[in-house]
């Protein structure tokens, strides 16, 4: 019988207390703000971090996970009898992270070549921030505890991930401008006008895929945006920072026109609100495919 570890690490949003009850590993990306070191989630909350980052100096830097720490993990899986192991990353165009699992398990195979046969160790690129790859994770440990084989887990995250979608609504392009994720031309050019752009994240590109004009347009822009796109009858994420105003009014929204209400909801960690800002609105959903 298969003895599964879910792993993951703390860009995928899912609070560590609800990761420690459903025996999910959370990797914690180290934060540098203002000169000083913490762990997210560990040593600094959600709330916290935006309050820094608001005051802060300089815009915060993220270090990527080491090999050597996916190294010492997959040695103590081994021992502990694990058969397989599952490790959903974050996008891997924004960071080391995915490359360093992967490094670390060749480098576990070719130390115990015996490993390869005792272990299975299986790395996912999510292409992506935040829940969109929490909540599928959040899913299949439940698989998992059902007993569904490895076989089928594997599918339905390699599924989730290929058709998963977010759009996020920034509410100042400073954090945007900063982090050179638009150009900032195109930023400014957007503020001079009163313009917040839409920004699709999906494979790992990053796209603007509309602009509103004022903020009283906001709720209605993204709703139709979801209802466009959105593989119908699958579950959707509403996503928000330090304020959840909109996100609120747009999950309400959205339960009205779709039917039925977010499958979860969540606020960004340090990840996305050091490229995006700690104030945004932001849906993610499976979307239809070409």
């Amino acid at each position: 019988m298969a003895k599964i570890k879910f792993l993951t690490d703390t860009a995928s949003d899912i609070p560590l207390a609800q990761a420690e009850a459903a025996d999910i590993e959370m990797l914690s990306f180290m934060l540098t703000i203002n000169g000083d070191s913490y762990r997210e989630q560990r040593d600094l909350s959600k709330e916290e971090f935006y309050d820094l980052l608001e005051h802060a100096d300089d815009l915060p830097s993220t270090s990527q996970i080491t090999a050597f720490t996916f190294e010492e993990l997959f040695r103590k899986y081994l021992d502990e009898g694990y058969t397989d192991v599952i490790y959903v990353s974050i996008n891997a165009s924004g960071s080391a992270t995915y490359q360093n699992a992967c490094n670390a398990r060749d480098t576990l195979y070719q130390d115990y070549p015996e490993a390869a046969e005792k272990m299975h160790i299986h790395i996912l690129d999510s292409g992506n921030y935040t829940l969109t790859y929490g909540y599928p994770v959040l899913q299949a440990k439940k698989m998992a505890d059902e007993g569904k084989p490895v076989e089928e887990i594997l599918a339905y995250l390699e599924d989730f991930i290929a058709k998963i979608g977010v759009y996020f609504l920034p509410m100042t392009l400073k954090y945007v401008k900063k982090s050179g994720r638009l150009t900032a031309a195109a930023a400014f050019a957007g503020e001079l006008l009163g313009l917040c752009p839409i920004i699709r994240i999906s494979h790992g590109v990053i796209s603007v895929a509309e602009k509103v004009r004022g903020e009283k347009n906001i709720v209605q822009k993204m709703t139709d945006r979801v209802c466009s796109v959105i593989l119908p009858g699958s579950p959707y994420l509403v996503i928000s920072g330090k304020y959840d105003t909109y996100a609120a009014q747009v999950a309400s929204a959205l339960t009205e026109r779709l039917g039925y209400p977010p499958a979860d909801t969540g606020k960004i960690g340090s990840a996305v609100a050091i490229n995006a800002g700690y104030d945004l609105t932001a849906v993610a959903m499976l979307e239809k495919q070409d």
